[in-house]
Order: structure tokens, then sequence, then C-alpha cells
């Protein structure tokens, strides 16, 4: 075994050390004394490690790590795409590193001004009148967005409204958020082809019905052709409709929430404009809503005044739903990324990521079992392999890809497909990149018929073989206790 692929503590050696530190010559009278209740009762247990083997060992974790820039990524539902470096050149500018939170308007025009114009860019492109950046995340936005419907109902004196209507397709975050807010999520069926069932819509549909939530495309990436039927027979029981933008990357430039019927929408910034994202962040959910909703906005909102740009209050808002005003760096790239591509090559990001997709859709359909054969948008969803008489399934062959090098699609979701394979290719991949893949996957499903357990026994080539998953998830290593004993 190579000696990095071990933990640090199995490099260490009694006595060896990597560091020199001064003696400390503070008079004892200076050195704060600790409770004794927060001093451990024995010494913890570090690795005697020299300098050059921690520098290689953690080198060598860094390398372990696969990103965008690695090789090919198509998480489906989580567009991780290749993001331009100028906007990373951009976001590092001192100028906006070492900007306060507590500056005043007067001292953040700039900032100000920043949030301001992407607001419109983002109101252009999706119709709706206004933003808020405050929501760190697509689901700090989607509470955001469904604390305004709940608001905006129960400022009109109309409390029996506490149902939210959501597809069996949705994202799992969709009936969370709803929970969160205190509303009933309401579950509506699928039809074979993936889209909103109508007649189990109208079942459902009364005056408790607070709102829908559902993205377009949807989450089996096709479009809901009846979306404007949807969101009418919604809007006639006083409904709102609330935008799922975590698929926005498919329309993106080519069709508007708001001309579809939505009232209120969350985007997924770093998703669709530019950030390198994933372990938790760095993230941002902004709520745009319709004309009549802004006042149901977090307070404070950034305005245009003749005297420049100002925060502005409503007696109506939910309230703050993030301390200052959102995370300022994501908006940066964001910003950076819509000037470049400016209003008419947007549409493009939208064009390629349909194209790419329905090109891996074509490409893989006779060895793996398509359950849905219309046009996809930005991502397809498959059922496994077409061949199920070897027993191989979709987690076989998501771990045998990773010996090619390839990060898995995501699989097992959404729920309503057995075996699901989900792959976003995004906008950004070339066809020489997809042609590899398809290559891969084809092999795979080569493999399956020929060497099932080639296939059942992946990975090979990792520094961690296949691994008990349910026991890793229920008990979990998290800490090392000794050489001989995990606990």
């Amino acid at each position: 075994m190579n000696e990095y692929n071990r933990l640090i503590f199995e490099l260490s050696k009694p006595s060896r050390c990597g560091v020199s530190l001064p003696d400390n010559d503070l008079p004892y009278e200076m050195d704060h004394v600790l409770p004794s209740n927060l001093l451990r009762q024995s010494d913890t247990i570090l690795p005697e490690v020299a300098e050059l083997d921690v520098v290689r060992h953690y080198t060598n974790l860094s390398q372990k790590n696969f990103g965008v820039e690695s090789g090919f990524y198509p998480l489906g539902s989580c567009t991780m795409k290749y993001n331009p470096k100028i906007n990373e050149e951009v976001v590092a500018n001192k100028a906006f590193q070492t900007i306060h939170p507590l500056l005043s308007a007067d001292h953040a025009q700039g900032l100000l001004q920043v949030y301001f114009e992407t607001n419109r860019m983002l109101s252009s492109l999706t119709g709706m009148a206004e933003f808020t950046f405050q929501p760190f995340a697509g689901a700090h936005g989607e509470l955001t967005g469904l604390m305004i419907m709940r608001d905006y109902h129960h400022a009109r004196n109309d409390h029996k409204r506490t149902k939210v209507l959501v597809p069996d397709s949705a994202h799992g975050t969709n009936p969370a958020s709803a929970a969160v807010v205190g509303l009933e999520a309401i579950d509506i069926k699928s039809n074979p082809d993936g889209t909103v069932n109508i007649e189990d819509l109208k079942t459902h549909l009364s005056d408790e019905i607070a709102g829908i939530m559902l993205t377009n495309p949807n989450t089996l990436g096709m479009f809901e052709k009846d979306i404007l039927l949807i969101t009418k027979l919604v809007h006639e029981v006083g409904g709102l409709c609330y935008y799922d933008g975590a698929n926005l990357n498919a329309i993106l430039g080519i069709v508007r929430p708001f001309d579809m019927g939505f009232d209120i929408m969350h985007i997924n910034l770093h998703k669709t404009f530019s950030t390198p994202h994933g372990g938790g962040g760095p993230g941002s959910g902004p709520v745009g809503v319709r004309e009549d909703l802004i006042p149901f906005l977090p307070n404070p909102r950034i305005v245009r005044t003749d005297q420049g740009y100002r925060f502005e209050k409503s007696d109506l808002s939910i309230g703050r739903v993030a301390r200052y005003y959102g995370n300022f760096q994501v908006v940066i790239r964001a910003y950076v990324y819509l000037k470049t591509l400016g209003k008419s090559h947007v549409s493009d990001v939208a064009r390629y990521a349909v194209l790419n997709a329905n090109y891996l859709k074509e490409s893989l359909k006779k060895d793996y079992l398509l359950p849905i054969e219309n046009a996809c948008k930005h991502e397809v969803v498959f059922s496994g392999l077409a061949d199920k008489s070897t027993g191989v399934t979709t987690l076989d062959v998501a771990k045998r890809l990773l010996d090619f090098g390839y990060h898995p699609p995501t699989i097992y979701f959404p729920l309503i497909i057995k075996e699901a394979l989900m792959i976003e290719p995004t906008e950004m991949e070339s066809l020489e990149t997809m042609d590899s893949f398809v290559s891969i996957m084809k092999q795979i499903a080569q493999e399956a018929i020929t060497n099932p357990e080639l296939v059942k026994t992946a990975p090979h080539d990792t520094p961690v073989r296949r691994i008990d998953e349910v026991l890793a998830a229920r008990k979990p290593v998290l800490r090392y206790q000794d050489r001989s004993n995990h606990d």
C-alpha cells in the first residue's frame, strides 16, 4: 500500500516532531488559568510526524478530491458545471474581500449597486418584479418563499390555507420546507410521462390550498406541457404558484417562470450562475416575487433613489431571514457571469444543456432502460440497465464508473423511477467528453453481461473499495482512537 493512502495516525512514529516552538517566556502570573471543568483529563491523541510527511499526506489527500475540474461530473439535478476563472479572479479582488458588513449605505454604494443590478438582470430573465438575496441556499430560498406565501394569505385574513401541493417527482426539500413553515404537503401523482397528473391535481384543489410547489422542467427532465393550465387551476382557488429554480439552467433565456404563471420563485444562484459549490457551500438562494408581493420580501430591500442606493423596509415584510444582505461573493460571480454572457448569449446555456442531455439519451437508450421516450431538457433519467437478467443494479454501475475516473450520476432519484440513473451533462461538456462517457457506459453495460461480478464488486481502482453503505451510515467512523480499534 502507498504510505500516503494510510491515515496520518498510521504514519506516526513516537517522538517524531514536525514543529519547533519557542519556550514560553511569559511570567507565570500572566498565564490565563482555565477552569478545571474545561481542561482535558488526559492527553489528546495527536500524530507524531515530520513536516514533510504532513505536507505529502495532505497534498495527496487534496489530489483525491473529485470536482468538475478533475473530470466529468454529471450529477443530475445539481448542475455541477465548470465556472469560468474570470469570475474567480474578480471576486478575489481585495476591494471585494475587505468590505465590512457594517458599512453604512453611503460607504457601500458600489456593493449595493452590484446587488441592485444583479437583481434587475435576474428579474429580466425570470419575469419576476424583484428579488431578495438574503437566503443562503436553495432550501433557504424555499423557506423564504413559503413564508411569503403564508403571510400573503394571513394578511388577507385567510388563515384556512394550510396545504401546499407538491408533485411526487419533486425535490425532497419541497415538502420539508412546507413542514418547517407549518404547512401540510399534499402529494400529487405524476403521469407515465413524468408530468403532473391534472385529474389528480383537481381532486385536491380547495380553499385550503395555499399554493403549489414545482419545478419546470421537472426532476425527470420533462417540461410540463400543461403548465399554464396547472397554474391557472391553482390561481382559480386562490392559491399561489411557487417555482423551484433548481432546474432553471434548462430554460435560461428561453422561457420565464412568471410567464408560466408563477408568483414566487427561488434561484440556486450557485448552480446556475457560476459558483464552485458542493459539500455545504458556498450558496445563495435569492427569492423573486411578482409585483404585489414585493412588500412581503425580507427587510431591508435595496432600492435606487435620486440620492443613490438605499435600504427600505416594509411593515408587511416577513422580516429578516439572514444577517446582513446575503452571500455577496456568490452575487459578484453571478454578476460577472451574466455580464460576460450578455443578453444575446445567455440562452446558449439552456440550448447546449438540452442538446447534451438529449445526445446522451439517444446514445445510451439501447443499453439503459429509458422509461420516458419524450425529448428531455437538461437531464435524462434511465431505469438502470436495459438487460435486467444479470442482476447488476444502478448502484453497481455507479460504483464501476469510479474505476474509469468519472463521478457517478445521481442514482435512485427521483423515487418514482425504479433503479433511477439521472444524468445531467450541463452545457459545458464537449462532444469528445460526451462520447468518451458514452463509450464507458456502454462498456459497463457489456461487462454486466459478460462478467457481472466485475461490476458487482466495483470499484477496484480507488483508495477505498466497496463499503457496507448501511453500516457506514448508521455507525460511521468519525474519529481515530488507536491503531487497533476505531470508534
